[in-house]
């Protein structure tokens, strides 16, 4: 367990709020407030907000965008805030949650979480809390409560647990590294303990503050007449019999009706509206390979949900997109729990990155599922090696309380391959996903006040067997990555460029790569000095980036110049630093520094131009090679040196065993100095 205390204070900040709490877990503290109306709203939707936001000034910093201001919420302020949400189900006031100071070492989520049930809890808005929630961490086998940044970075489990009163379970969110059933069930175990003392510290604190929670009227109540008519005269029904009633009364009379049917059907006769048992799935059918020019792709097929997947190598992440739905929130977090549930399963050391697209064609019950099954056989037909396939699925609760023991669940039905009607009117919604061996994903939506620990263990036994299930008849299509990837997929190679190449593969400005490009769409990254990663869409595009590279290198691959040795330069340009030569004719012309050209003193004083010292140039002058620059390859050549009235040891290419002395060629047996 974290050795730091979790405090949570009240009263000192925002005291015109409904409810405020100021929860701190070592030098990380977050404030949260909750607002509600005072009088009741004629409108039949009820929205409940959750706004997460995380400050740069909580850390210290100043924001690093163009307006140096806080912009929209950013994808983990959402999925953040969708977690709160998760809690509150019962609940539409207003909850805000401000981030004061931040540690870098302990995370603010779980705190914002503690944060919003005590403002609700020390508010006088009624709602069936409180909760508490602690981020639980699997580190070298030992279960960790509330771990610290580095201490995550080590984790196999990321699980977040809420639990209510009674060590009963109100929300769990988990990404796994394929954890074994037995260790995650342990680790919501541990989690759950640890909540209760959270929540006996918010209810003390709410105890002390004593505030009396208001009456709030039931505005959407279905009239029992209409009800009793809809019940006994359902085909028969007619609106005459209510001119009166308003349009939402004839709306929730029928709901009542409906759900009422549908649970008695599940609790009574075991038996579901599609007429399957408790445990059975639907349909399933897969298909791979549907499109070539593809580098991946699958259909899947679940009953009435239908999710398309493709994948293009270039960048991991998981994008739902759900054609039946237009909350951008819903559809980020379905495509953060399908990446979780993928992403254990891809080799750290893989070349390419990926981006993985789900197109929910049709959605009749946990597209998010569908969408990691499809994810995972497109994976598959594109040749990624992953470790394991992986597929998941969604688990329904439907319960009958006992209104004498305080609401405890005294009957329940727990459904395999939950359909949307199923989630609507039923009281879980638990999706999980992993492969043969462990868990990678999972998330649980409670729409109760809290449900026992035995329902969640049976929840997750229930979810293991379908998932099997469901792989095996994954399996019937594709039951592991293709050997090799298809022939239009991307290729990777590494190129060793010497130093003293280097200046001529990058060219001028990085010119020579940004052609190469535009050309062909090849990408050229350095790994490090003399290694470069060439990254080509297609194979055509790789070969014609090997003829590029080749052609730009070709001068110096053919001739090899010897340390010492004089060359015949061939002036190219004059500048104002110095001259332009060759020392062959296909050779990139390099520089002759004005610092090597002339021994004048006055020359040495003013560094001036070529052009203002009125040197007598040749149109070929002798220069001397002295090797290349260990730091950017570069020749490194002088013709001062040949013009020092000090004795020289020169080596020609001619005769390159021969010591010449002030001009003069001794024998080969002897030199004189």
């Amino acid at each position: 367990c974290s050795p730091l205390k979790l405090e949570i204070s009240s009263g000192k900040l925002a005291r015109f709020a409904d409810g405020c709490a100021v929860v701190q877990l070592g030098d990380t503290s977050v404030m949260v407030t909750a607002v509600s109306k005072m009088k009741p709203s004629p409108s039949q939707f009820m929205p409940l907000v959750v706004d997460y936001r995380q400050k740069a000034a909580a850390a210290g910093r100043i924001p690093t965008n163009y307006l140096r201001r806080e912009l929209s919420s950013t994808d983990k302020e959402i999925l953040t805030s969708r977690v709160i949400v998760h809690q509150l189900f019962f609940l539409f006031p207003q909850i805000l949650c401000n981030l004061l100071a931040v540690d870098g070492v302990n995370d603010p989520a779980v705190l914002a979480i503690n944060g919003a049930s005590a403002a609700l809890a020390l508010s006088d808005i009624p709602w069936n809390g409180p909760i508490g929630a602690v981020r639980v961490g699997l580190i070298d086998g030992e279960v960790v409560v509330n771990p610290t940044r580095k201490e995550m970075s080590s984790s196999t489990l990321d699980l977040v647990v809420s639990g209510a009163p009674r060590s009963q379970i109100v929300m769990l969110e988990a990404a796994a590294e394929n954890v074994l059933q037995q260790d995650f069930c342990h680790a919501i175990k541990v989690g759950v303990k640890h909540t209760q003392q959270i929540i006996q510290g918010i209810q003390q604190l709410a105890k002390e503050q004593g505030v009396a929670k208001r009456t709030v009227p039931k505005l959407f109540t279905a009239p029992e007449q209409i009800v009793e008519c809809v019940s006994f005269q359902f085909p028969s029904f007619s609106l005459e019999k209510f001119p009166e009633a308003e349009c939402y009364e004839i709306m929730e009379s029928f709901n009542v009706v409906l759900k009422e049917v549908f649970r008695n059907l599940v609790l009574n006769e075991y038996r579901r509206c599609d007429g399957r048992d408790l445990t059975s799935l639907r349909d399933i059918t897969c298909e791979v390979d549907m499109f070539k020019t593809l580098h991946g792709s699958a259909l899947f097929q679940r009953g009435q949900t239908q999710v398309f997947t493709d994948l293009p190598f270039f960048l991991f992440f998981i994008l739902l997109k759900n054609k039946n739905t237009k909350s951008i929130i819903r559809e980020l977090g379905h495509g953060a729990l399908a990446e979780k549930a993928l992403k254990p399963v891809i080799p750290s050391e893989f070349p390419f990155t990926i981006r993985v697209t789900s197109e929910v064609l049709e959605s009749n019950g946990s597209s998010s599922m569908a969408s990691a099954c499809g994810g995972s056989l497109a994976l598959m037909d594109a040749g990624v090696p992953i470790s394991s396939p992986v597929a998941g699925v969604a688990v329904g609760l439907v319960s009958r309380a006992n209104s004498e023991k305080n609401g405890d669940i005294e009957d329940y039905r727990l459904l395999t391959d939950i359909l949307g009607i199923e989630d609507y009117h039923g009281d879980m919604d638990f999706k999980m996903a992993g492969t043969n061996k462990g868990i990678t994903a999972l998330q649980a939506d409670i729409k109760l006040p809290g449900i026992p620990l035995k329902i969640v263990m049976e929840a997750i036994q229930q979810a293991t067997v379908a998932k099997r299930e469901i792989l095996q008849i994954m399996n019937k299509t594709i039951a592991k990555p293709r050997a090799s990837r298809k022939e239009n997929g991307p290729l990777v190679e590494n190129v060793q460029v010497p130093l003293t190449k280097r200046a001529r593969f990058v060219g001028p400005g990085g010119y020579n790569l940004k052609k190469l490009q535009a050309e062909t769409g090849v990408t050229v990254s350095q790994i490090d000095e003399e290694t470069f990663s060439v990254f080509a869409p297609t194979p055509s595009a790789m070969h014609e980036a090997r003829e590029f590279i080749t052609e730009i290198c070709k001068d110096d691959q053919d001739y090899q110049l010897e340390f010492g040795a004089i060359y015949t330069a061939t002036i190219t340009e004059l500048r104002d630093i110095g001259v332009m030569v060759k020392l062959y004719p296909n050779m990139t012309p390099v520089l002759l520094h004005n610092s090597q050209l002339d021994q004048r003193k006055d020359f040495k004083k003013t560094r001036k131009s070529p052009y203002r010292l009125s040197i007598p140039f040749l149109p070929n002058e002798q220069v001397k090679y002295f090797g290349r620059d260990p730091t950017d390859g570069r020749m490194r050549l002088s013709r001062k040196v040949l013009q020092s009235p000090a004795t020289t040891v020169v080596k020609t290419l001619s005769d390159k065993s021969n010591i010449v002395v002030g001009g003069a060629i001794p024998e080969p047996a002897s030199s004189t100095s």
